[in-house]
């Protein structure tokens, strides 16, 4: 077994400068021979068993298991062998820093009680699944997991919220004279554009910044691959807006306040994906949500009034009846006069009809988006789908056009600056309760 206090190790590595900043020094401190020979054949870290004991908890590795288990179930592709390795090395580490949040939540009278846990848990189970709470606890079964490694997520989560709020929170201001500024310079740049993005961040240190942008490699291969960048972010990023799937909102990107992001995602496109991109303390994943310009009103966000006309065509209809049957449509649809008169017109036709009088342009396929916006009220889109199952149009029967925006209100400026600030603080938050902790690993 082998045994080692974070805080010890890390005393052999560390010094301290004239200024009084903590430094790593280099190898040359060591006096490390040239030529190494291992007393005892050192592990190789992607075969070791994955279990350990933090400060005295155990992690098992069936904790690890599940908590692979529900990752899988997300994903779209499947898994080579070395990447399930990958994975479940970084779910132990994940879990390694639950526990360490869970503990120092304990230390400081704060700890999160099981009735809190299955609160959540069944909210959880209703607004983010759709199920009650018995449906979760099966369908987590039968995918490998358990509903004990969803729960042990919710009390890291809640533990570390309730530390942040008492410790770290407090003690973090913005001006007014900041806020001011921003404000500023929002107002100069109205109808330039702002982004909601998504963001994974790997913290990362001069010792393992290599591992790290390896991990982030693998994580972009995987999202390009198919897999939720929610679920991703979730499970991975270190940044404060893990918790919401990594999405940052609307915002500017002087706000993002590193000019590495900013460069990159001015240049991004809506579904583009970047990374990993190399910034002080680690590495960054963005995933371009949407852009909008600021103050302006946006023509995605208009209401729609839409109805839906199609027709189906019965499993085994032959080709030549099918084409007869779909230009009739076509006709048909050609001839309507407007929304009022499609409901006898389909049904003369054996077409069906569906109304929604509360779509959003932003919510339709990227396809239909710009189509629908050079329609007026009464035409219909071209006929889309496909002769083996059947064609549809959408005919617009009305819109409600956007107001022009304001843009984020001082409040939310001020928040967005907060909450940066408490995600650096809580870094080094996390970083210290690695230090100062002693883990066993089996």
């Amino acid at each position: 077994m082998l045994k080692y206090s974070a805080a010890a190790v890390g005393a052999a590595l560390l010094a301290t400068s004239a200024n009084g900043q903590v430094q790593v020094q280099g190898s040359d401190a060591f006096n490390l021979p040239d030529d190494i020979s291992f007393v005892i054949e050192p592990q190789d870290p992607n075969v070791r068993r994955a279990t350990a004991r933090v400060n005295g908890n155990i992690i098992t590795g069936t904790d690890v298991d599940h908590r692979v288990a529900l990752i899988l179930s997300a994903q779209e592709q499947e898994f080579p062998p070395e990447e399930i390795q990958r994975l479940r090395l970084q779910v132990l580490r994940n879990l390694i820093d639950e526990t360490l949040q869970v503990q120092e939540a304990a230390a400081q009278e704060m700890e999160v009680t099981s009735e809190e846990v299955e609160a959540a848990y069944e909210r959880f189970a209703q607004e983010a699944r759709g199920m009650t709470k018995e449906e979760l606890d099966a369908y987590l079964r039968s995918i490998g997991s358990s509903p004990r490694s969803i729960k042990r997520q919710i009390q890291g989560e809640l533990a570390w919220d309730r530390l942040l709020r008492r410790n770290v929170q407090p003690f973090v201001n913005v001006s007014e004279g900041e806020v001011n500024e921003l404000v500023e310079r929002l107002n100069a740049s109205r109808g330039t554009t702002e982004y909601r993005l998504g963001e994974i961040f790997l913290s990362a240190n001069s010792a393992n910044s290599e591992q790290v942008k390896t991990n982030a490699d693998q994580i972009i291969e995987q999202l390009r691959a198919g897999g939720s960048f929610v679920a991703y972010a979730r499970q991975y990023s270190q940044a404060s807006s893990a918790i919401v799937g990594g999405d940052l909102g609307w915002i500017r990107l002087e706000q993002l306040q590193q000019p590495t992001l900013e460069a990159a995602a001015r240049q991004m496109t809506p579904g583009q994906l970047v990374g990993p991109l190399e910034i002080p303390g680690g590495y960054s994943i963005l995933l371009m949500i949407d852009q909008r310009q600021i103050g302006m009103a946006d023509p995605r966000d208009a209401i729609l009034s839409l109805k839906q006309i199609s027709i189906n065509f019965p499993a085994g209809t032959p080709q030549a009846e099918a084409e007869e049957r779909g230009a009739a449509f076509v006709e048909a649809v050609e001839s309507m006069n407007g929304c009022g008169d499609a409901n006898l017109r389909a049904a003369a036709i054996g077409a069906q009809t569906v109304d929604n009088d509360q779509i959003q342009v932003r919510q339709l396929p990227e396809a239909l988006q710009q189509v629908m916006l050079q329609m007026n009220v009464g035409e219909t889109t071209p006929p889309f789908g496909d002769l083996s199952e059947g064609i549809r149009v959408l005919m617009l029967c009305g819109r409600d056009d956007p107001q022009e925006t304001q843009g984020p209100s001082t409040d939310q400026i001020m928040a967005q600056l907060e909450d940066e600030r408490v995600n650096r603080r809580a870094q080094r938050y996390l970083r210290d309760l690695r230090r100062d902790a002693v883990i066993e690993y089996n």
